[in-house]
């Protein structure tokens, strides 16, 4: 059996969750509480992000490009406020954490939706 996998979602999980990686150990080392928020979210959603982008159906990755974008949102404005003392523009977070919201709730629509082949 072949799957066919959304190689850019694979390639953003790839680089969200480096990009965790990394957060979470200038973190650890600098004790700053809102970037390691910021790597508990790109994380937990990059391995997310994996599994939507081995999963069958269009939706099912349109969902995920929305959570991806989310993400970033959210996190790169957590980061930013981290590092930098100001944000990535007005309203960066709550428009990712929305994103995010929407696209976990278009997962959901999209599996319940999706139609499965009868058993033979």
């Amino acid at each position: 059996m072949s799957i066919n996998i959304c190689r850019p979602l694979i390639a953003a999980a790839g680089l969200v969750g480096a990009i965790g990686v990394a957060a979470a150990a200038y973190a650890n080392h600098g004790g700053n509480e809102m970037l390691g928020i910021a790597a508990n979210f790109l994380l937990f959603h990059a391995a997310a992000l994996v599994a939507i982008g081995v999963l069958p159906g269009r939706p099912l990755r349109v969902a995920g490009g929305v959570i991806f974008l989310g993400v970033a949102l959210f996190a790169g404005d957590l980061a930013m406020a981290a590092l930098q003392g100001h944000s990535l523009f007005p309203f960066a977070a709550p428009t990712g954490g929305t994103l995010m919201i929407l696209g976990w709730l278009g997962l959901s629509v999209a599996a319940l939706l999706r139609r499965t082949p009868a058993a033979s």
